[in-house]
Order: C-alpha cells, then structure tokens, then sequence
C-alpha cells in the first residue's frame, strides 16, 4: 500500500509543526480583536462593524506537474482557489489578494504565463490583486513557488464559523474539479514514479484526457455560488473547504460534534486510478477532495432550499448530517465500505 509519508509528506508530523508555531504565535491574539484564532479556514479581525477575513496559501506540488507540462498558465487560478475558497469559510466575500512568487532565477516567459491564470482567477472570483512580491532566491528555490494572501469581509452579524452547528443538520456536497491542489505527491509518486505511466498517456475510461491534463486541472472556485447563498435568507451553520486531509476538515469547525457522510457521488477517474495503483482507501479519504470540494451545514428545514439555490450554480447534493459523536468523521466510500476517522 501506498501512502502520503511515502511519497514525501507526513501530515500527522506537519500538524505537530503547525501547532508548535501556533502556540508561540497565540499571545500575539490579545494585540487585535480577534473574531476566529488559527485553526479555522480563515482568521476574522474585528474592524467597526465588519469582519475582516484573511487566508494564505499555495499552489504546492501541483508546480512540479505545470513543470512537466511545460503549462503554467493555470496555476494562478489554483492558487487563488486555495486562498478566496477558505476565505468564504466564515462567511466572507473575499475582495483583494496579494501575491508572492519566489524563484531560483527570473524567467519571464513562465512569469507571464503564471500571471495570466493569476487574472483568470481573480476575474473568476471578482478580487482585485493589489500588489505582491518577486523574489530571486537562487540558493533557497528550486525553479519556483507560488503563493498568495487574500482578505475578505463579512458584517459581524453573519460571521459562520461553525459553533451553531448542531445534530441532524444537513451536508450538502459541492462537486469538485477533479484534484484540486491537495495530494498531487501521492498522485504523482503513485502515477508516475517507475514509469506505472506517462504524462501523457490518457485516463483510462476517458482517451480525450492526459493524466497530465487531468492532475494540472484548475481548482474549482466556489466564490460565486457561495456569494449567491449567503445573500439569501437560509440557516447556515457551517462552511468548509475540503482540501488537503480529507473530510477530516469539517472537524474544524466544530468538535462537539460528529459528521455521519453516506451519500457521496462517485469520485472522477482520476481517483479510482490512483486507488487502483495501491493506495487504501483510508489514505484516499484521508487525502483527496474524492469529488467533493466544499461543504455546506444547514438546518434541515433549509436543506431543500439551499439544495436548489446551489444547483442554480453548480453541482451539489446533499451527502450526510450531522450527528452528536465528538470529532467523529465516518463515511461510506465509493467501494460500499465504511470507514471512520
């Protein structure tokens, strides 16, 4: 079997360097008014009557297949998806991003390239970029990385962050692109590595894609169809972005309660191929979106409703509820087994 640490990265030991930066950073809380501390998708500052919400992020391994592609003209959108997709976890509108693109020596062909999904995204999520950062690292970078920071905000009256969640609400599922930007070390150690495949070769079940195409598809941006809900009238409890652990992340927003998932769509192809190649299924839980790219909680009387509204904008379905077992995640996958976090 095939695992994540297997491929270079250690989640359990990436969340015990987390929490070691976090508990010398928690003192600095007290010098702002401070709405939601580290751990949540985004961080909230009170300023007068709005929220201020900010994220960052990166577009990680994902650069390495842009690499073998020789296509960097998407990865903006992924970086910006990764940073505005967290911030509507609070129930913000994300407004402005800046950028930060470090790299071992200048190159400006790539660097166009980067920036055009960079305003493909931004135009996509209706933020404006208001500035960054270009560094020469020659001696800390290998060829580059991308990241970016971004600010929302939100009327304090309609700040989600999950604490009203309660049993027998309802999960309503937003499908994902495919990827996303989480795992693609697994996906390429597992795809790649001993040549199992080529770049190139295409998706079993589906010739018209490369493997290379489908791991380099954009993350899919939910600012829109979230935007368009939260201005409705409904019970939103929760809002989570499912990145990078999984169905795991819903356990941010509330750990008193558990989260029962036993209707999820069928995972694109993608993901049978790599489960295909020896990963368990508990790993590819633990790691992928699996189809699944963000999560709404309602109460159940709104359930329809919000169901309907998404679909006006994409694609959900409703995919579990919520149940009274403390940080408990158990789903049922799409082999018919159950497992349990």
């Amino acid at each position: 079997m095939v695992t994540y640490s297997d491929s270079g990265v250690d989640i359990d030991l990436e969340e015990v360097t987390v929490a070691k930066l976090a508990e010398k950073l928690k003192p600095t809380l007290k010098y702002r008014d401070i709405i939601t501390e580290s751990g949540h998708f985004a961080a909230l500052v009170k300023m007068g009557n709005k929220g201020i919400a900010m994220s960052t992020d990166g577009v990680g391994s994902k650069i390495l297949v842009a690499k073998m592609m020789e296509k960097y003209d998407t990865i903006g959108i992924d970086c910006i998806a990764m940073v505005v997709n967290d911030i509507l976890c609070v129930g913000a509108e994300p407004i402005a991003l800046v950028d930060y693109l470090a790299v071992e020596e200048p190159n400006p062909e790539i660097a166009e390239e980067i920036a055009e999904g960079l305003a493909e995204g931004a135009k996509l999520s209706n933020i404006a970029i208001i500035g960054g950062e270009t560094a020469s690292l020659p001696e800390v970078v290998n060829d580059f990385d991308l990241a970016g920071t971004g600010i929302g905000f939100v009327d304090l009256d309609k700040v989600i962050t999950g604490n009203n969640i309660s049993e027998d609400d309802v999960l309503i599922g937003i499908r994902s692109s495919g990827i996303h930007s989480n795992g693609l070390s697994l996906a390429r150690k597992t795809l790649l590595e001993n040549n199992k495949f080529d770049i190139n070769d295409p998706i079993p079940n589906n010739p018209e894609t490369t493997i290379g195409e489908e791991l380099l598809r954009p993350t899919e941006l939910y600012v829109k169809p979230i935007v368009n809900l939260l201005k409705k009238d409904f019970n939103i409890n929760g809002l989570a972005h499912i990145t990078g652990g999984g169905f795991n992340n819903l356990k941010r927003l509330n750990k008193d309660v558990g989260f029962d998932i036993d209707n999820l769509p069928s995972p694109q192809d993608i993901f049978k191929l790599i489960y295909d190649q020896g990963v368990s299924l508990e790993e590819m839980y633990k790691v992928f979106n699996m189809g699944i790219g963000f999560v709404v909680i309602v109460s159940p009387e709104d359930s329809e409703k919000v169901l309907n509204a998404l679909n006006s904008d994409c694609e959900a379905y409703k995919i579990g509820k919520v149940t009274s077992d403390s940080s408990k995640v158990t789903l049922k996958t799409f082999k018919s087994t159950n497992i349990e976090y």
